[in-house]
Order: structure tokens, then sequence, then C-alpha cells
């Protein structure tokens, strides 16, 4: 999967590794880029499109697809992140609304652009997929279900051609985590990395030194083990379509 003269959507493309990964995939000589974002976007590079995107929205979501012809790569990266100890269901909700549920909405709308073109599909996860971050608890167990979500739609698109991509991100120096006071990778650094994973057709990416340390334990572990022996589950016809 060549990044250059693709058609690309990244959501939660105004700041930090959105921005960054649309900046990255015009670098490599992506044909089109749509912008994803909830608010208008303006870019001076002509390759870019914006488009206005509410992922929590699956109606938006839908028409959003409607507005694209064709799509090579989507990558879900619109998220959110805040601080919580759990005494609240309200944080846990709108947690899982953008991360969850706005993976899964965005996924659904363009599924089909992504069928026709054999495409992949790359979701901007965390560390915290893997285990809790005390501090933010809601937002691991919205992170932690999203990769299951990624790894059941890697065994359910397989067979029709879409590649499925984790992306576990260690700390990123962006917005959304400034007040977390650890060394944290340039968001130009990850974009790159992550690109560079999806060319070599990583499954999962750690795109990171932090993430990069846990690298081998993950892919040689009894978890990633078993979601390879659980793909064999698979229904002759999966039901996406």
């Amino acid at each position: 999967m060549e990044i250059a003269g693709k058609t690309i959507l990244v959501t939660g493309a105004n700041r930090g590794i959105g921005q960054a990964l649309v900046n990255e995939a015009l670098r490599r000589g992506a044909k089109q880029v749509y912008a994803g974002t909830r608010q208008p976007l303006n870019h001076p590079d002509e390759r870019v499109t914006p488009l206005t995107l509410d992922v929590t929205n699956a109606e938006h979501a839908q028409a959003a697809a409607e507005q694209v012809g064709a799509l090579d790569i989507l990558v879900n990266n619109a998220g959110i992140a805040l601080y919580d100890d759990l005494s609240e269901r309200a944080a846990l909700e709108r947690h899982l609304a953008v991360n969850l549920f706005g993976t899964y909405n965005v996924t659904q709308a363009f599924v089909p652009l992504l069928i026709r073109s054999k495409g992949a599909i790359v979701n901007n996860l965390s560390l915290a997929a893997l285990a809790p971050i005390p501090v933010t608890p809601a937002y691991s167990i919205s992170k932690a279900a999203a990769f299951s979500l990624t790894q059941s739609l890697r065994a359910l698109l397989a067979a029709r051609g879409v590649r499925v991509h984790s992306v576990l991100t260690g700390p990123t120096d962006t917005e959304m985590s400034r007040g977390i006071e650890v060394p944290k990778a340039a968001p130009e650094d990850v974009a790159r990395a992550i690109f560079d994973a999806v060319e070599n057709d990583e499954e999962d990416i750690f795109p990171d030194l932090m993430s990069q340390a846990t690298a081998d334990d993950w892919r040689d572990g009894a978890a990633k083990s078993l979601e390879r022996q659980f793909a064999a589950f698979v229904p002759a016809e999966p039901a996406m379509s």
C-alpha cells in the first residue's frame, strides 16, 4: 500500500497527529487528502479537500461518504482524552461516543468505498488500549474497546481485500497530552512512522520509542496469538457490506 497516488481521509485533521498525517500524506505524494474536521478547515494545498465531519453522528458520517467518490485509505484519528476517576457515567459515555462509536460510524459509512478499492483502514488508538492509564480510565476503556473493534474489522474484512491497521501510540506532544509530564514524541515523527508501517503492511503499528519498547512482546505474545486463532471463526460471508 503505497501512499503516493492514493486518496486518503484523515479524521481529526485540524491539529496534532491528524494535522501531521495530512501533511505527511501530501509529502509522500498522495493524490487527494480529505481532511475531516468538525469545524470548516482551510488548507493551502489544492490536493486537500476539507470535509466537515462529526464522527459521533452516523447520519453525518454517511452524508460525508456520499461526497467522496473514491477512497484508498481511511485514517480514524479523531478522539478525545479527558481526566476522570470513573465516578461519573457521562465521562465514560462521552469517550465511547467519540473514540469507539465515532470510529465505528465513519468506518461503516466508508467501508463500501474501501472494499471497492481494496484499501486500508488505519485506527489511531493508544498504548492505553493494552493497559489503562489510571488518571484517564474512561479514555483507556474507550481505546481498549476501539482496539477490539479494530481486531474484529481486521478479521471480517480480510477476505474482501481491506487491510486494517491499529496504531498503538505512546505519549505524543499534542494538546491532548499537555497535562502529562512524560517524554513525548513529535506528531510529525509519529505520522511518518504510521505511514511507513502502512506501506510495510504492519498490522499493529508502534510509531514512537515508548510504544516500540512493547512491540516485540505484543507480536509474540498470547493475546496476538489468540487474535490469529479466533480469526479462523469468521463466517464465509461476513455481515459487513
